[in-house]
């Protein structure tokens, strides 16, 4: 079955967009045009990830993850909002909320960050384990150890991060800053730290390092990790 992702936000036209991003990634969606009507789906279906504007006409969403803490709920919870202040900010993820994303938004950063963090929930629930595979490759998201055809490729903490996030989106094209954010959680401070760990990634996984078959470059734009 699915993971079953609900998307907040009362802009009709911003609801449509999530809820196109989040099916086309494999993901099955409800959408709730208000916190009234938020906090009332839930009550009603179990969801694995809460895509949630701030915005809202009358329970805003700080008010939404405030209620749905308080009951004790450890649904992961990503702000999507055009407020920007870092105050917003810090009090969304200060009051419980996993992850704040501003608008305008990239819908490839925006399904890999909502898949991770759905992961990482269920890999905090006891004997949950996840085998990603992608051609030749293995990764178990519980042990975090990664396989080439059933052989392990010790991994450093940070090709780790980075293979988990091409195996979770084969043929997606991934920048560097898209990169760094989703795998550093920063801004870029040196462009060439990317570089250097895609280098490394593909001396251990590639046949022939200086021709990638895996890890491909895609001019102008950044890095593709295809398996076919």
């Amino acid at each position: 079955m699915a993971d079953q992702v609900l998307i907040v936000d009362d802009d009709q036209a911003v609801l449509t967009m999530l809820y196109k991003v989040i099916s086309s990634n494999g993901l099955q969606a409800d959408t709730a045009e208000s916190g009234e009507a938020c906090l009332e789906l839930l009550k009603q279906k179990q969801y694995d990830l809460l895509l949630l504007d701030i915005n809202l006409s009358g329970m805003d969403g700080f008010q939404v993850i405030q209620h749905i803490r308080r009951q004790g709920s450890k649904i992961p919870i990503v702000i999507v909002s055009g407020r920007k202040e870092d105050y917003d900010t810090l009090y969304g993820l200060d009051i419980g909320a996993d992850d704040y994303i501003t608008k305008p938004l990239n819908p490839v950063t925006l399904a890999a960050k909502v898949k991770a963090l759905i992961r990482r929930s269920r890999g905090n629930l006891p004997g949950a384990e996840q085998v990603l595979a992608a051609g030749p490759f293995q990764y178990n998201t519980s042990t975090l150890r990664f396989y080439k055809d059933g052989v392990e490729i010790p991994l450093s903490s940070k090709e780790n991060a980075m293979i988990k996030l091409f195996m979770d989106n084969v043929n997606h094209i991934f920048s560097k800053d898209m990169i760094y954010d989703l795998v550093w959680g920063s801004a870029i401070i040196d462009e060439n730290a990317i570089m250097v760990y895609i280098n490394r990634l593909r001396a251990k996984i590639e046949e022939n390092p200086s021709k990638p078959r895996y890890i491909q470059t895609v001019r102008g734009l950044g890095y593709r990790f295809v398996v076919s």
